[in-house]
């Protein structure tokens, strides 16, 4: 009996042994290389935990931007994709919870690639991407509590940018969105406010589904940038900023308020502008396109008028054009063909360089430019240059415009670049302009580029000595040569960021204005400037703005500016500074009119606000 269990067992043993050697060759030789591939299909993937931002602080440590935790609504867009129907259902379900349609949460939750249009995610596609943030109470309880309905969904409590003045400072300050988009001192500093992510190895199986976590690091927070911005200067800038574009009938503009003496930027209005706060939830296809990203004060690039006569002056100098000598302002001067006029013809009689800037006659810088030309000089290009014109600022924001000082070799590419649509024009006219008389001046001029244009000629050197002509500046350069006049001569390359400190409060690193250059000019031309540019809010063109202005409390000098813009109104400038505080302010209204009647009052509000004497009338 017992020999006969023992058999048994040993054909139960036998049998067990065979079976399993079978199922091992079935598994490693018949389906061993689909094992292998699936095997294969298995990878670690590492997703990014973003940490805590630093903050963004005005000079006296106010916040510019900063934190708030918030309920936040987040959708994997992994899951979704394992839909039968992409996640459709459920984007439609989720922006019914959220008042959201289905195609604006679809345009936030798309992922950018070759093709893709903004808005779309630009971040992992194994991160949670954020839809709506700020939700009530009851919307994120109703998400959190139908998983069934809403899977990839989820509801959590996650930090989130916060924008205490709204608008305010918008294009300066930027934006973040996802792990790539930046703009504005969120750019610039993005090293240094982004902390230092965490990391998240998560298994993912061949169809791209997260199974598990390996292995999570926390984020290190981020630290703060103390920055020069002077928030209660920020908001007088934008207030005047705002009221005279309004009042003039104005489509944009800029306010720029420089320390003179250190290049740092105390102020940087811009209109349009908007709420940078739109961002948070992500932006619809539609809303990005309505949005006013350009920075008007360092990327809008404007024909700068009579502000530009200080580096004209500054150019006689250096030719050898006496500074006290008289010189005759008839209404006219004519050069070549054509006669070049006074701002209404005005005919101002004998007065020196002085009375040029004060009473901002035209036809002596005409009649100087000529001569320069003719004597082949380019002394009114290498003196703008000097200036810092026709070349970037260097200021710590990103996308600066350069602006443009035209010379003969600028003209003659510019020729060559346009030379078949002009003669195209010469062939057909402008048959779409209504004005006829100004058709038939555009046809003429297409005629004569077709036949031989990009010649550099004096009236084109007559144009440039009135910042007319090609010549084109944004509000943070002229803003820096003015303080540059205003200070001696010394060219800073402006900065917003000041220092940046960590979270325990210890300074990291400070940051100093760099100098980029000198003025080509000497003290006594520029001692001369200043005289004369004192005069020009007391007994110049800038006289009726400036009327009761207390010059006793601060002795604001400036230059009023009106440049003329094909088929639009005219440009209004307003350049000034002051000895204390040593601030340099630049107003400039695009469609403005003339810069006495839209920028010059802008400009004495905003230094009536920096006195705080506007509260006290």
């Amino acid at each position: 009996m017992s020999r006969a269990r023992l058999l048994v067992l040993r054909l139960v043993g036998v049998a067990m042994l065979v079976t399993l050697l079978g199922r091992l060759w079935f598994l490693q030789v018949v389906n061993g290389d689909a094992y292998v591939r699936a095997a294969a299909d298995v990878r670690i993937r590492s997703v990014a935990l973003p940490p805590t931002r630093g903050q963004i602080l005005d000079v006296a440590g106010r916040p510019l931007v900063t934190n708030n935790t918030r309920p936040v609504v987040t959708v994997d867009a992994v899951a979704l994709a394992h839909q039968p129907d992409g996640g459709r259902a459920v984007l439609t379900r989720l922006g019914e919870a959220l008042g959201q349609p289905y195609r604006q949460l679809a345009e936030k939750v798309r992922l950018c690639g070759e093709g893709v249009p903004q808005p779309c995610w630009q971040g992992s596609p194994y991160e949670p991407i954020p839809v709506a943030r700020d939700v009530s109470v009851p919307v994120a309880l109703q998400i959190s509590e139908r998983q069934q309905d809403f899977p990839g969904v989820r509801t959590e409590l996650r930090p989130v940018r916060v924008y205490p003045h709204g608008a305010q400072a918008a294009h300066t300050l930027g934006y973040v969105q996802g792990a790539q988009g930046r703009d504005g001192l969120e750019a610039a500093y993005d090293r240094e406010l982004a902390g230092r992510p965490g990391r998240r190895d998560v298994a993912v199986d061949n169809t791209g589904r997260v199974t598990r976590t390996l292995r999570q690091d926390p984020p290190v927070p981020g630290n703060t940038l103390v920055t020069s911005i002077d928030s209660r200067v920020q908001s007088i800038a934008e207030q005047a900023l705002g009221r005279a574009l309004a009042g003039s009938g104005g489509s944009s503009g800029a306010a720029v308020v420089l320390e003179s003496g250190t290049g740092r930027v105390v102020a940087l209005a811009g209109r349009p502008a908007y709420d940078p706060a739109v961002w948070t939830d992500g932006v619809t296809a539609r809303e990005y396109k309505a949005l006013p990203l350009l920075s008007q004060a360092l990327q809008g690039e404007w024909a700068p008028g009579s502000t530009w006569k200080v580096a004209s002056v500054a150019a006689a100098a250096s030719a050898g054009y006496g500074l006290g000598a008289t010189y005759d302002c008839p209404p006219g001067y004519t050069v070549g063909n054509r006669v070049f006029r006074n701002f209404a013809s005005a005919d101002l009689g004998l007065m020196t360089m002085h009375g040029a800037l004060v009473q901002s006659c035209d036809t002596i810088f005409y009649r100087l430019a000529d001569q320069l030309w003719q004597r082949g000089s380019d002394a009114l290009q290498r003196t703008a240059r000097g200036f810092g014109f026709g070349r970037a600022t260097g200021v710590d924001l990103p996308g600066e415009a350069a602006g443009a000082v035209p010379d003969a070799a600028s003209k003659k590419a510019y020729w060559r670049a346009t030379r078949a649509e002009s003669c195209d024009r010469a062939r057909k006219g402008y048959p779409e302009l209504a004005d006829r008389a100004r058709a038939a001046y555009l046809t003429t001029i297409a005629r004569e580029n077709c036949r031989g244009g990009g010649v550099w000629r004096g009236g084109d050197a007559a144009n440039l000595s009135i910042g007319q002509g090609g010549v084109l500046v944004t509000p943070l350069q002229l803003a820096r040569a003015y303080a540059a006049v205003a200070n001696g001569g010394t060219l800073h390359s402006p900065r917003v960021g000041m220092k940046v400190v960590r979270p325990d409060g210890t300074t990291v690193r400070t940051i100093t204005p760099p100098v980029t250059g000198r003025l080509p000019a000497s003290d006594g031309t520029l001692a001369f400037i200043r005289q004369a540019l004192a005069q020009v809010p007391r007994t110049g063109t800038a006289e009726g703005a400036f009327d009761g202005f207390p010059f006793g409390k601060i002795a604001v000098a400036g230059k009023t500016g009106t440049a003329e813009s094909f088929g639009r109104r005219d440009t209004s400038w307003f350049a000034s500074f002051a000895p204390d505080p040593a601030y340099t302010v630049v107003v400039v209204l695009s469609e403005g009119g003339m810069g006495a009647e839209g920028a010059a009052p802008a400009a004495r509000e905003i230094w009536e606000g920096i006195l705080g004497l506007r509260e006290r009338r």
